[in-house]
């Protein structure tokens, strides 16, 4: 990587987009079946009709490749310095699943590395892929959220398995001006460590190693505390998003597209009542992938873009929560740039 300089003004701007989401759809009456629950209580409950589930076999990074090369594309680039990978699925616990997915691409011995912030992954890598770029470490980066939760999902568990899909989507970062379409405005970024109960996998790590002899096998299950993340999310998400807004000096009203983390339609609904953004400017995806964690704000965008509700000289607002607890926000100008 040649050695630069980071001018003054110098911002991330989005050049490319792409998405891509697994094969197999799995509608709500294939899993009501197997769990005793029924299609009405999972679409009341949550919003959601069907989500993409990867082949057995399929890993994360395979996702990410795909999303990544159709960014890449979009962008009408072969070369970036950087890759940015936000999962909390990676293929392994180590290494990082970055590095293989940009030797896939074919992109080099560039710079690669995961992102570990559950459903705020997506914008926690914005927020690091701006960085690399404000500091004249790289001139652009791929920014990649991807998933395959169908892996660690307890397949008897309805509060989980019904929410949570696999997919990938993905944005290049260019070196730009800070006034022109496209440009990332600012973040605002959140943890409160105090509530890493509430979303989480306890095996694996170095606190409870998988293969520990005698452990139960629900250890090495996603588990998640669905009512009290609801409250949460509603405030962090809310708060984060205010705050955001004040720092870009928009208006509630001035934005026209509100991409929040698409982790359920009821929560998406009660923010956007909080923070005073009419319901029609929200962007709902949910409904037909379920929750793709990181994945799931570029997968959206891609979506936006698709059905035209995503135009450019958008005002747009992305807000995500996550396990960690974990929150972020940021905002954009939407450019001209078309999903791949």
């Amino acid at each position: 990587m040649h050695s630069m300089h980071a001018p003054a003004g110098r911002a991330a701007v989005l050049k490319g987009l792409g998405a891509f989401l697994p094969p197999r759809a799995v509608g709500n009456e294939e899993l009501a079946l197997r769990l005793g629950t029924t299609d009405d209580w999972i679409r009341t409950r949550t919003g959601i009709r069907q989500r993409f589930w990867a082949d057995p076999g399929t890993a994360t990074s395979e996702l990410a490749v795909e999303a990544g090369a159709r960014a890449l594309r979009s962008a009408g680039l072969d070369r970036v310095d950087a890759v940015i990978l936000a999962t909390s699925t990676p293929d392994h616990p180590i290494p990082g699943t970055a590095p293989a997915v940009a030797a896939r691409l074919g992109l080099g011995v560039v710079a690669a590395f995961d992102v570990s912030a559950v459903c705020s992954g997506f914008v926690y890598a914005l927020a690091n892929g701006a960085g690399l770029i404000a500091t004249g470490t790289a001139r652009r980066v791929l920014v990649i959220g991807a998933e395959t939760y169908s892996t660690i999902l307890d397949p008897t568990d309805p509060s989980t398995s019904v929410i949570f899909g696999d997919g990938a989507g993905a944005v290049v970062l260019e070196a730009g001006d800070p006034a022109e379409p496209g440009a990332l405005l600012g973040f605002d970024l959140g943890s409160d460590g105090r509530h890493e109960d509430l979303i989480s996998m306890a095996a694996g790590g170095s606190r409870q190693r998988s293969a520990r002899p005698g452990s139960e096998p629900a250890d090495t299950w996603f588990t998640m505390r669905g009512r009290q993340v609801f409250a949460h999310a509603v405030t962090r998400m809310g708060e984060s998003a205010a705050t955001l807004l004040d720092r870009v000096g928009w208006s509630a009203a001035s934005v026209d597209r509100f991409v929040g983390h698409q982790a359920n339609v009821r929560i998406l609904y009660a923010l956007a009542d909080g923070i005073g953004i009419d319901r029609d400017r929200v962007a709902v995806h949910l409904d037909r992938v379920g929750n793709t964690s990181a994945a799931s704000i570029p997968l959206a965008l891609a979506d936006g873009c698709d059905a035209k509700t995503l135009r450019p000289g958008d005002r747009v607002l992305m807000t995500a929560f996550g396990g960690g607890l974990t929150w972020g926000s940021t905002a954009l100008v939407w450019p001209d740039v078309p999903a791949a």
